[in-house]
């Protein structure tokens, strides 16, 4: 087997977290969404700009009786997207009241953008120069 590369990643919560995220990974990261086969439970599809093949991210509603633990143990530390225009982004993650953590990548000056998103995943946001 060969892995080609990371497909997607999902979140599962309850209905009202899951319209703050698609809203979150909408309007802050700059996904949007899209088609979703009809699968039995509720849900998004969210896809990268141009792409309407491979969604990205799948926000998917969790069943009244499953308990999701914010604050489970686990390595997990973040998951990262590819962007452009840094100066619009750190302008809107601004007027939103979004706190950012920026870096930038030594020799590089690959600029990075963490933010937190609404269920407490933290998100990198690559620019690939300080200019974005």
């Amino acid at each position: 087997m060969a892995t080609l590369g990371l497909n997607h990643i999902n979140i599962r919560a309850d209905r009202a977290l899951l319209d703050a995220l698609r809203d979150f990974y909408c309007d802050i990261v700059g996904l949007h969404e899209g088609f979703r086969p009809p699968f039995p439970g509720f849900g998004y599809w969210l896809y990268a700009e141009g792409a309407t093949e491979a969604a990205v991210v799948h926000l998917y509603e969790a069943e009244p009786s499953e308990v999701r633990q914010k604050e489970s143990p686990t390595y997990f530390d973040h998951f990262a997207f590819d962007c452009t225009g840094s100066a619009d982004v750190e302008k809107l993650l601004e007027e939103r009241g979004v706190p950012v953590h920026k870096t930038t990548i030594p020799l590089t000056g690959q600029l990075q953008f963490f933010v937190v998103d609404p269920a407490g995943n933290r998100v990198e946001l690559n620019f690939g120069t300080p200019a974005g």
